[in-house]
């Protein structure tokens, strides 16, 4: 199943992408007004239930698409997490023995379709492409073993940084992960049913059709169920919660010189089994 969250003509709602066209779930289960409400009503088998028979309400390119949980409680990022990206950033440091992590604001991304935006205090707009885990059921302290269990669905992410602004301080990348509209999260949630997060999945990043990263969840150093693992040592993850699990090398930092984004640049984030998310970039309007 695939399911979406969008705005048309005024109201927000959700539902499940179906045949091209969206089955608007909100409105026959009105109990879960979003859709962190029915991932913490662990009713993901309503909705399922609630497809059967039903056929589109609205055309997919009739809708905005918004990021599939729009109210998480929490986004997590991991930092370096593919094996070359230690080395690519050429600072002598060796590998760590846990994960970097940082966190990032709901405001400051956008759905599938939707322009990122370049703010007028810096040119340095990067993409960073990146699958996201989302959390269908809460725990804490969970073993790698049982990690996936309390996945809902995966999808993906645009992680746009303005690199400057992550180096106004020592230790602290806060500001520029979280500039508003800068980043891009969707187009869709592959729920965990129909994929399997356990097998190595492929992701690519292309800007302007150009392929710019190229990569596969079998060289992360930290797997999807560590990362859960490790994250859950400290702190309780809760439905709806978004885990963006790294980008591999060839973020536009990483050229000589610099590849920045620009003003009418289009980024498309992609794995095959979870679909592709695309953003154009504009100036973020004043």
């Amino acid at each position: 199943m695939r399911i979406v969250s969008f705005s048309s003509g005024g109201r927000m709602s959700w539902g499940a992408v179906v045949n091209g066209g969206i089955v608007d779930l909100a409105a026959r289960l009105s109990a879960f007004p979003t859709v962190r409400a029915l991932l913490e009503a662990d009713a993901l088998d309503k909705a399922h239930a609630a497809l059967e028979g039903a056929t589109p309400d609205l055309a997919l390119d009739a809708v905005t698409l918004l990021p599939p949980v729009t109210d998480p409680e929490k986004i997590l990022c991991i930092g370096v997490n593919y094996a070359n990206r230690n080395a690519e950033y050429k600072d002598g440091a060796e590998e760590k023995s846990y994960p970097s992590m940082f966190v990032r604001f709901p405001n400051s991304f956008v759905g599938h379709g939707t322009p990122i935006e370049r703010p007028p205090v810096s040119d340095q707009l990067d993409y960073e492409g990146e699958i996201v885990l989302v959390i269908g059921r809460a725990g804490r302290r969970i073993p790698a073993d049982r990690a996936l269990s309390h996945v809902a669905g995966a999808t993906l992410a645009n992680e746009g940084t303005i690199r400057d602004w992550t180096r106004h301080a020592k230790f602290n990348v806060t500001q520029g992960k979280n500039f508003d509209r800068t980043g891009a999260i969707g187009p869709w949630m592959v729920t965990s049913d129909a994929i399997d997060l356990a097998a190595p999945l492929h992701l690519t990043t292309t800007v302007n059709g150009e392929l710019r990263q190229d990569d596969t969840t079998a060289n992360m150093m930290y797997s999807f169920a560590r990362l859960i693992e490790y994250i859950t040592t400290f702190a309780t993850l809760k439905p709806g919660d978004m885990i963006l699990t790294g980008t591999p090398t060839g973020a536009g930092a990483r050229f000589d010189p610099p590849r920045w984004l620009t003003p009418g640049d289009v980024v498309a984030v992609a794995v095959p089994e979870i679909g592709t998310l695309s953003n154009s970039v504009i100036d973020e309007p004043r």
